[in-house]
């Protein structure tokens, strides 16, 4: 079933409201209303009826007790021009000198609420019910000039005329309870629009929605999340946050500078500019940094930052590159495997079967003695992987690889970053073997020298070919430079010497005994001092 929008909710609350309030105002006011009608039109009645008392004519009537057509036509005068429904004048004994329907003249006055006027001389208003139905009047005594009360007049109003009064205000009311909902229903689609614009143009279930996705994303995520105000208060963590920095249970609530001392988010704010992928110490760790401004119509309204661990992204990264250098070795080791097969395959067809039993026996005397010889020299097992799979590789492209007898090497420490390492030498034996490549095959020869050493890692990558110019050496790690006509070449080494700087190490190139060219990688053990190197 299909939910109301917010638009018409709103718009249904506020005409239930509207409605609501409308209905009881306009009761209220049409009780206030009635109730001040029926008031005036009372003193209206009263200041007629004793206006009516002291005009002389009806005291010269009432004192010759005598009715004329006089008294009767100054009656119906000042009846249709105050529009009362009726004014009687009686004399001391309540009989009708004047009266709206003349047959009535003569008789005795009816509602017997008279004596107040008669007796005591009173003006005053009274509800009663005469001869034409239920008024309310205004009675008011004639006084002759001796003080003497000779007579009574009285001026009635119908309740019919007062009703009908009231149903003319309230056609009033009406009007108003139509406008008050036509403005309703205005002020409704502004105020939607309004809130629209401030929840995005969401409906209140889609951000229900979008704020549960968005818990179960800040709480799936492994890298520490902190969203800020303009103001630097933290006003969203997930919890890889909380747990990033020791001794808060939640962190949001907290100024970024009590979390955080050297902070950058206030800076991006003011600037503006994001910056991605920036190291920098976060409680006694090296993380990798990302902070971006939150942009709301053109104006930052907050900032977010993420942290990672520099030391768990080196270790997925190591992961990574053992994986990487695995498969590699996997894929030249299989595609040698099946050369090696289709030769095998091929004697046995031709029936040199003694070929086939010598060429087996080389193959695996070639294999156990790499194996042996990386096995009791080299321990560290991503050297000597990588070792392994650059062995695959010259196989497979015809080249020579010798790995000096001299090498060893013990488990690497962890200050040498593996991850960073790998491109270094892989790029270095790469560009060997391209330069060895247009050489006939029993000349294409790369020496690989590994020395651990008490103090650095020593790496040398030497190859027969043309050689380079040691003094072009910067010029080539400037990037998309190349000592042959290639495209890629020269990125890579410039990624090299990237790795290089990270890795604290140094290269350099001299003219190798091979005749071509000499790399020697140096990485230092130790972390230099007041390493700014990240």
């Amino acid at each position: 079933m299909k939910k109301d929008t917010l638009q018409f909710r709103i718009m249904k609350y506020m005409l239930a409201l509207t409605i609501t309030v409308v209905i009881l105002v306009i009761t209220a006011s049409y009780f206030v209303m009635a109730h001040s009608v029926k008031k005036e039109i009372g003193e209206r009645a009263l200041n007629i009826a004793e206006t009516t008392a002291q005009h002389p004519d009806v005291i010269r009537a009432l004192k010759l007790a005598e009715s004329t057509p006089e008294i009767q036509q100054l009656a119906l005068d000042i009846q249709k021009e105050v529009k009362a429904q009726y004014v009687v004048i009686g004399d001391e004994n309540e009989i009708r000198y004047a009266h709206p329907i003349t047959e009535r003249i003569g008789q005795k006055m009816v509602g017997e609420d008279n004596d107040r006027a008669l007796v005591d001389g009173q003006s005053y208003i009274s509800e009663a019910t005469g001869t034409l139905g239920r008024a309310i009047r205004g009675k008011a005594p004639v006084i002759d000039e001796n003080g003497t009360i000779i007579g009574v007049v009285s001026v009635g109003f119908l309740q019919d005329t007062v009703f009908q009064t009231n149903l003319q205000y309230a056609k009033y009311l009406v009007l108003i309870f139509a406008i008050a909902a036509l403005v309703a229903v205005g002020i409704s689609q502004f105020l939607t629009r309004r809130i629209k614009r401030q929840l995005l143009d969401y409906e209140p279930e889609e951000i229900v929605s979008l704020l549960t996705q968005r818990n179960a994303l800040l709480a799936s995520i492994r890298e520490a999340i902190i969203v800020t105000d303009t103001s630097g208060q933290i006003v969203l963590s997930n919890p890889a946050a909380d747990a990033f920095f020791p001794g808060n249970t939640s962190i949001q609530g907290l100024e970024i500078q009590e979390v955080i001392p050297n902070t950058r988010l206030l800076d991006i704010m003011k600037s503006g500019q994001t910056e991605l992928d920036k190291v920098m110490l976060v409680g006694g760790n090296e993380t990798l940094v990302n902070r971006i401004p939150i942009v709301r119509d053109g104006e930052v309204t907050g900032a977010i930052a993420s942290f990672r661990k520099i030391e768990d992204i080196d270790t997925i990264a190591e992961e990574l590159a053992q994986t990487k250098q695995y498969s590699e070795s996997l894929r030249a080791q299989t595609h040698e495997h099946q050369n090696f097969l289709y030769m095998i395959s091929g004697l046995l067809q031709l029936q040199e079967y003694e070929e086939a039993v010598d060429l087996i026996h080389q193959q695996q005397t070639e294999n156990a003695s790499l194996i042996t010889f990386i096995s009791r020299h080299i321990q560290e097992p991503f050297i000597s992987a990588m070792l392994i799979g650059f062995y695959n590789r010259a196989r497979e492209l015809k080249v020579d690889l010798e790995l000096d007898q001299d090498s060893s090497c013990g488990v690497l420490p962890s200050t040498i970053e593996k991850h960073l390492l790998l491109p270094v030498i892989s790029n270095l034996v790469t560009n060997a073997f391209e330069a060895v490549e247009t050489l006939p095959p029993q000349q294409r020869n790369v020496r690989i020298y590994v020395k651990d050493t008490e103090r650095e890692l020593i790496v040398e990558i030497e190859d027969s070919g043309e050689g380079i110019d040691a003094t072009r050496l910067p010029e080539l790690l400037k990037g998309k430079q190349s000592s042959k006509d290639t495209k890629t070449r020269g990125y890579g080494l410039a990624i090299a010497q990237e790795n290089v700087t990270l890795l604290n190490a140094t290269l350099s190139l001299d003219k190798g005994d091979l005749g071509g060219a000499l790399f020697v990688l140096a990485i230092p053990k130790e972390e230099l001092p007041n390493d700014t190197s990240h």
